[in-house]
């Protein structure tokens, strides 16, 4: 299987265009081209991880972290970023990285933190806005069924847990064919009346060029009547952060005491004890300090995230126990995650995790 091919397939489970815009996600060095003999899966592409990749003779790294976040004006191995993709480059290593996506990912980083603390009632915590489209088309009422079928097999109508969604109205259209066209049906120069059906399907922003590829592609007219209409609904399965809840309520010692077991942490950083019982926990991977005010807008009782500064402690005023777990620690099971994806969905080359430690941050207790 060939680098194009392999991204193509994984985009299937992980759309790398739900990424955050201010991500460097996707293809970061490599040619698509190449043929794959393995897949190493780490959590940062440091040249560390790259010797594992030569050593194994594997020609792909599937990385959560973008070793390039921000430009390069050189590569020439005179830091940690350039050395590591230097050496991918030589040694003719494709790095790919998925970050945000993962992040934003209904199945992703929050869902797993989640599972591991048995959260019940699960939603997103910050859901995506601006991402929905509405596909309005008129088809002749004889060939709306295929093409509603080829919409959905193109990803239109997908919502959720449901998919092959849409609706349709009947009615009249009508229309003149000039000189030059080739309709269907009807006469140059004369009014064509014909039974029409409205059909409406919803799809996800970044699913536009294929929807309207399947459009175009078996729709009968030479020229498709259709608009996009963009939604202001939410993305109810789609964005970043989550929350639920706790099976039995804890008081906050009990709740500290059970994060620092599920997450085999020594310590953890916390604001002002609340005196509440903890029963709804909102959680975001990484550096989640902005998600603090959306937690607490959720009614959530602890919220656990990363890379909290200082102030950003007293922003929680005393409401909601608010963790600090490291940045790391939130996201350590990125790995196995992507790990049993790729297990299970490809047979044909060796998949394997990463052996080298990649958490630069150390603890002295």
């Amino acid at each position: 299987m060939k680098i194009k091919a392999f991204i193509r397939e994984f985009e299937k489970n992980v759309p790398i265009r739900q990424a955050e815009d201010f991500d460097n996600v996707g293809l970061l060095c490599g040619h698509p081209d190449r043929e794959i003999s393995g897949v190493l899966i780490a959590h940062d592409a440091l040249e560390t991880v790259v010797d594992e990749a030569i050593e194994k003779n594997f020609d792909l790294i599937l990385c959560f972290h973008p070793i390039i976040f921000s430009g390069l004006k050189s590569i020439t191995g005179k830091n940690y970023v350039e050395k590591a993709v230097l050496k991918a480059l030589e040694n003719k290593i494709a790095i790919y990285a998925i970050h945000t996506a993962f992040d934003n990912d209904y199945f992703g980083v929050n869902y797993k933190i989640c599972d591991v603390l048995g959260l019940q009632n699960q939603k997103i915590l910050m859901p995506k806005q601006g991402q929905l489209k509405k596909l309005e088309v008129y088809v002749p009422s004889d060939s709306a069924e295929s093409l509603k079928n080829a919409l959905f097999e193109a990803g239109a109508g997908n919502i959720g847990f449901y998919d092959e969604c849409s609706f349709s109205t009947n009615g009249n259209g009508t229309f003149r064919p000039l000189e030059g066209s080739n309709p269907v049906t009807g006469t140059h120069n004369e009014r064509e009346n014909a039974k029409e059906v409205l059909l409406s399907v919803i799809f996800e922003d970044y699913k536009r060029h294929q929807i309207l590829f399947a459009m175009r592609k078996n729709h009968p007219y030479e020229e498709v009547a259709y608009q996009l209409i963009s939604l202001d609904n939410e993305n109810q399965y789609t964005g970043l952060g989550r929350f639920g809840d706790l099976e039995t309520e804890m008081d906050e010692v009990a709740f500290l005491e059970f994060v620092k077991e599920k997450f085999g942490l020594n310590i953890i950083r916390h604001n002002n004890l609340t005196q509440k019982k903890i029963k709804r926990v909102g959680v975001l991977g990484g550096s989640g300090a902005s998600g603090i005010k959306a937690a607490m807008s959720a009614g959530c009782d602890a919220y656990l995230t990363g890379d909290v500064k200082y102030h950003d402690f007293f922003s929680a005023e005393d409401k909601m126990l608010l963790c600090d777990i490291g940045h790391f620690e939130s996201e350590q099971f990125v790995v196995q995650q992507l790990f049993e994806i790729l297990s299970e969905k490809f047979t044909t080359f060796a998949v394997a995790k990463t052996t080298q430690k990649t958490n630069p941050v150390n603890y002295f207790i």
